[in-house]
């Protein structure tokens, strides 16, 4: 198990900056963020992702995950989703995924992180909404399939997708390997679960985790390690018992304001617990 940071907590930083920064600090991984001011896959070029490669060589760091769910460049983190009621608005969603697909592809790696849906639309069904969802996925997975590249759900509260079963219930709707599951500790935390009991029932979907701590009252609220309720440690111990030997990457994208100290942090919290 090999431990990452997310870079969406860095938006005032360049990418190569922030690769440089967690390296320094001892990461192992870098989760990048395809969305401005990073690498916003249609304004990706080859020599931006030239410069990743030679960043990531030069600091001896990996990639620990492609973040292509928070997509604030069109409009919001969540605008526009999966399920939109607009079509041409939702097909916005749908060709931005293609091309942070083949931005993955570019950089040579695997897995892509991605909205669960989005938020169901005001007079909307949750069985259109997962019905939507399906059918935006179903133009999404011959890429991924094509580029052997695969699409990782994300569930989040408040969205389409929130739970452990209500991951597995899409999964019985799309017919494709190539859909898996980007593991959220804190956020299944929010909805009443226990992210350590979960690894079990997710692991053979889960590719890629995240953690950060999350408050007693268990609101979606991304907090440092070890300040907030959830057991880190236990999820942890799960994910280390699983046999899992991927990443694990720390998410704490509203500490845009101290980045870098709440990385350093985060990481003292992993060393003195035994982690890394």
């Amino acid at each position: 198990m090999e431990f990452g940071f997310s870079a969406n907590a860095f938006r005032d930083y360049g990418p190569v900056e922030t690769i440089e920064i967690l390296a320094d600090i001892g990461y192992d991984g870098v989760e990048l963020l395809f969305d401005q001011p990073h690498l916003y896959p249609p304004e990706t070029t080859d020599a931006d992702v030239a410069e990743i490669e030679d960043a990531l060589a030069d600091n001896d760091i990996a990639i620990s995950n492609c973040n292509a769910f928070m997509l604030t460049a069109i409009e919001g983190f969540h605008h526009p989703s999966y399920i939109e009621e607009d079509a041409e608005y939702r097909q916005r969603r749908i060709d931005y995924t293609r091309e942070a697909l083949e931005v993955a592809d570019a950089l040579d790696f695997g897995y892509i992180s991605i909205e669960p849906g989005g938020p169901i639309p005001d007079g909307k069904s949750r069985e259109w909404a997962m019905e939507t969802f399906a059918q935006s996925l179903s133009e999404v997975i011959p890429t991924a399939e094509r580029l052997d590249v695969d699409l990782l759900v994300e569930p989040e509260p408040d969205l389409l997708i929130e739970t452990t079963d209500q991951f597995l219930d899409c999964l019985e709707m799309v017919d494709s390997d190539a859909v898996g599951c980007n593991f959220d500790a804190g956020h299944l935390f929010c909805v009443g679960e226990d992210p350590a009991a979960a690894v079990e029932t997710l692991a053979p979907y889960t590719q890629h985790y995240h953690v950060e701590d999350i408050p007693e009252d268990r609101s979606h609220e991304h907090t440092q390690l070890g300040d907030g309720a959830m057991d880190v440690d236990g999820f942890l111990e799960a994910v280390d018992d699983s046999g899992y030997d991927g990443f694990v990457t720390v998410e704490l994208y509203p500490y845009q304001e101290t980045a870098e100290e709440t990385a350093r942090k985060s990481y003292a919290y992993l060393e003195d617990h035994g982690w890394v």
